[in-house]
């Protein structure tokens, strides 16, 4: 693999049309981060993207890349709207797996004394954990119409405000969803988990502000150093995960009809518009559309634990809600072209630059903002899209941190009541439904999250709005 250095933190790898490459590879890295993500295949998983038919513009590596399914996590591309394909590995089994940011009228120093009974009000209010019953039972023409409206059904249904659904990306509703399109067996699984964390990278964390990098970008969030803010990160549970395995095995059989050949099964892939790929469409917007379902129900019963815990007049606000695991049908410049595409987007969070018409008002003059946690010991940091990532990177930037060591390693040697000592003696107070939760989730698992960040500031993917560190944190 021949790699071309461009500049300080952007790299390319040629197209190889001997491979069956139809685009070369654009990655977003420095070398310290390049030098990490060369220890595993996610590399090799961008060039097989850059073999998917209609793909326009560059197979992108965002600089938190690490191996996944088929697709590298962090890994976008876009294909043609009408003569492309839609790759279930393109958005992953957690469909809108997403980071909402809160923000409250408490302050650091209200919060650390009752930081223990605060994570445990939480921790009792909102389950976590692989299976996980959820507060909220739905059924029938209920759950068709949470898949069909997003968070906007959850706020109509009573579980949060009328500003909550403006305040997220789609307004929390993708449109076009098809309920019809989800199996019975995806229903079942998510119709008990609305409400719920889930299990591995999924996380509540208590965080406040620790500093500001942007004084009017924050002021347009009403962030201010000192401040608390929760951060919560997951997505369409179990439902999704069926969803993404109905499909891919509708797919793999699809892709002999459609006559399209890739090294990867794992890339599985139809036409956007074959009746596979429109089906596939319907069913993953719905999925999306459970998911923020899910975090705005968590923002429900969250504000429930701070006021029992900090009293009844508690204010928490939606910053803003964004997904890093989904297919959206965009409009973009390409070549000097204006085309309708569809961004894949798999472990990567939108971007979109200030005065982009599909922001809120109150973000249309600094850009969307945009949330990337880091470890649970270390920090995350808020952004806002910046005019580069609409001409390099079809308006997409990281994610997270991005793995650097396996789960497997991340366990290997380690106890969890020492780690989670060695939390609570830096100010970070943990609780997990499982040792895995704590073990699979170290800090050193993780890439240097101010390095990620550095790259996405200074290749104008994204600017820096706010560093945050966490002082309490609920795991699976």
């Amino acid at each position: 693999m021949q790699i071309e250095a461009l500049d300080d933190f952007r790299y390319r790898i040629g197209r190889d049309e001997a491979r069956g490459m139809r685009a070369a590879v654009l990655v977003f890295a420095s070398p310290r981060l390049l030098e990490q993500i060369r220890k595993d295949k996610s590399l090799e998983q961008a060039e097989n993207v850059a073999m998917l038919p209609g793909i326009v513009g560059p197979s992108l590596a965002m600089p938190d890349i690490h191996q996944g399914y088929g697709f590298p996590i962090g890994g976008v591309a876009a294909t043609d709207w009408r003569e492309g394909v839609v790759s279930p590995g393109g958005v992953g089994f957690d469909i809108n797996c997403g980071v909402r940011l809160v923000r409250s009228s408490v302050a650091l120093e209200g919060a650390r004394p009752r930081i223990r009974d605060l994570v445990n009000q939480i921790f009792r209010d909102i389950p976590c954990g692989a299976g996980g019953e959820g507060p909220v039972k739905i059924e029938g023409q209920t759950l068709d119409r949470a898949l069909e409206e997003g968070a906007q059904w959850a706020v109509e249904a009573g579980y949060g405000e009328p500003r909550d659904a403006e305040f997220a990306e789609e307004r929390g509703c993708l449109k076009d969803a098809d309920p019809a399109k989800v199996s019975d067996r995806a229903k079942t699984r998510g119709r008990p988990q609305l409400g719920t964390i889930g299990s591995g990278n999924h996380f509540l964390e208590i965080q406040y502000v620790e500093q500001i990098h942007d004084a009017q970008a924050a002021a347009a969030m009403q962030l201010e150093e000192g401040q608390i803010v929760v951060l919560i990160h997951c997505g369409s549970r179990g439902l999704g995960h069926q969803v993404c395995t109905d499909y891919l095995a509708q797919m793999g059989e699809a892709m002999k009809k459609y006559g399209i050949t890739l090294p990867d099964r794992q890339l599985a892939c139809v036409p956007i518009q074959s009746p596979e790929g429109q089906s596939y469409l319907g069913a993953m917007r719905a999925a999306a559309n459970f998911a923020w379902a899910n975090r705005q129900v968590i923002l429900h019963f969250l504000r429930g634990a701070f006021r029992r815990i900090f009293g009844p007049d508690t204010r928490l606000d939606l910053v803003y809600d964004v997904c890093h695991n989904i297919a959206k049908r965009e409009r973009h410049m390409v070549q000097g072209e204006w085309k309708d595409v569809l961004v894949h987007r798999k472990g990567a969070t939108r971007a979109f630059p200030a005065g982009h018409p599909e922001l809120p008002a109150a973000y249309r003059s600094t850009g969307q903002p945009v949330f990337v946690p880091g470890s649970m010991g270390t920090a995350s940091w808020v952004l806002v899209g910046a005019a580069g990532s609409m001409t390099q990177t079809f308006g997409s930037v990281c994610h997270g941190a991005g793995r650097r060591m396996s789960r497997t390693a991340a366990k290997k040697g380690r106890n969890a009541s020492e780690v989670q000592k060695k939390l609570e003696a830096e100010g970070i107070f943990v609780r997990s439904e499982t040792r895995d939760g704590i073990l699979e989730e170290i800090p050193e698992a993780y890439k240097d999250v101010d390095e990620v960040i550095e790259v996405a500031h200074r290749t104008g993917l994204a600017r820096k709005v706010a560093r945050l560190r966490p002082i309490g944190v609920i795991k699976g």
